[in-house]
Order: structure tokens, then sequence, then C-alpha cells
């Protein structure tokens, strides 16, 4: 959460997969080229922890800056949660005698996902965020006021990820019964 203009801060960014889901509620032929805006996903500043020498937090900090430009450190972090996501395309993470990978599920693959919150002001923010373009990044940051976030989460037109639904729900339970919001 930003607390000077009490917003969520949250990324857009294209996603090739979910042209799909934009289409998959009414199937229909698609005629043309689509727009771009039609890929676009709102999601929560993420990344991959693809350097070992990082701890799950360091790596969040990282990408906070990569993503969104603000500047945090480790202790501005507090853990959400941990969970396993099913629907994506990484080796699991963990073995379960129970799972067995020749029957259909939820999701043939999995990754273990660690969700975190922070909360930050305009004095951490550094840089306009974005990603790196050397990446092949190209993310647009979104301060989503919280009168409006109920709505938007609730919004089945507005192309998001379960993880910004899951955060928004948390935030509403966990953080806004302890705000000053008057």
């Amino acid at each position: 959460m930003k607390t000077h203009d009490r917003s969520l801060v949250l990324v857009k960014q294209f996603r090739p997969g979910s042209l799909t889901a934009v289409t998959q509620d009414q199937p229909r032929e698609l005629q043309g080229t689509l727009p771009g805006s039609a890929g676009v996903m709102v999601e929560l500043c993420a990344g991959i922890v693809d350097q070992p020498e990082l701890s799950l937090e360091e790596a969040a900090c990282k990408e906070a800056w990569e993503e969104c430009g603000y500047r945090l450190v480790p202790s501005d972090l507090r853990r959400i949660a941990t969970y396993i996501d099913r629907t994506s395309q990484s080796p699991p993470a963990y073995y379960c005698p129970a799972y067995d990978p020749g029957v259909a599920g939820v999701g043939l693959t999995g990754s273990r996902q660690t969700m975190f919150y922070a909360e930050v002001t305009d004095a951490q923010r550094g840089g306009p965020g974005g990603g790196l373009a050397e990446e092949g990044e190209l993310i647009e940051v979104v301060h989503l006021n919280l009168d409006d976030a109920q709505a938007f989460a609730d919004n089945p037109d507005i192309p998001k990820t379960l993880g910004v639904i899951f955060a928004i729900s948390w935030f509403f339970s966990q953080v806004v019964p302890h705000l000053n919001l008057q």
C-alpha cells in the first residue's frame, strides 16, 4: 500500500496467455487483429527467484525496485502466505505421494510462491519502475485507490490474477481494520 495517497500498488503487463483467458468465457472465432490491450493483465509485483544467493525477501525487494521503482529493504516486508500455484508452468516444488502426474486435475505442475506486503511512501520511490527492457519487460505501475479496490477485485471484466484478488481480500481483512481512514 502506498500510504500517502492510500492506494494499492499493482502492475499491468502484456501476457500472451491472457488473450485466451479474455475470450474463453464466450468461445468465438477471432476476427482480424486484437488490440494489444486485450492481452494486458493486472498483477502483483512479482518475479522468479533465479539468484540463489538472494533470500526471498531480497528477491522481492529487487522486484519492487525493477517493476515499481520503490527501494525496499527486507525489514519493510511482511510475509502474507506461501502456497503452491498449481497452474504455473514451473516444475513441482514438492512431492506428495497422493499426487499422480498422470491424472489431470487443477494443474499438472506447480511452483512454490511467497506473497509479501509492504507499505511504501513517496520517499521510497527512486525510479520509474517499468521492468527491465533487457528482459523484455514493459510494465505499467498502477496505483489503485482504496475506495475502488473491492469493486476492482469483484469486476470480472478486468483481467487480473487470482493473486491480486487474494491480496486485496487479505488487505481488507488484515490491514484496513487497523488503519485510521478518517
